[in-house]
């Protein structure tokens, strides 16, 4: 018999890489939300900054239970990235309201 080469297993049925993602930036949105709220003002950008290293931690670990190699460091950065991006968004609008008044 000849080799024909190396082969690989087929992926079956291939999870969306979306749904990590999502989950990631959903629970940076939660976290941001409650820092806003329950934060003492003098605390609040050293709590954004445990919540985003909680919220890359998340990404790695939901990315990691997924299984699959391929892709892998994208999708951390692109859920770590996105995390950032929630959370500043939701931070910025927590700091308009204290301009406000609010």
């Amino acid at each position: 018999m000849s080799d024909n080469g190396r082969m690989a297993d087929p992926v079956l049925a291939p999870r969306s890489p979306f749904v990590g993602l999502v989950v990631t930036w959903a629970a940076a949105a939660v976290v941001a939300i409650l820092i806003g709220i329950f934060a003492p003002a003098a605390l609040m950008m050293t709590w954004y900054a445990i919540g985003f290293g909680l919220c890359v931690l998340l990404s790695f670990t939901v990315q990691l239970s997924r299984g699959e190699t391929r892709g892998f460091i994208l999708r951390v950065s692109a859920g770590s990235l996105g995390a950032l991006l929630v959370m500043g968004i939701v931070s910025a609008g927590f700091g308009i309201a204290a301009l406000f008044g609010a």
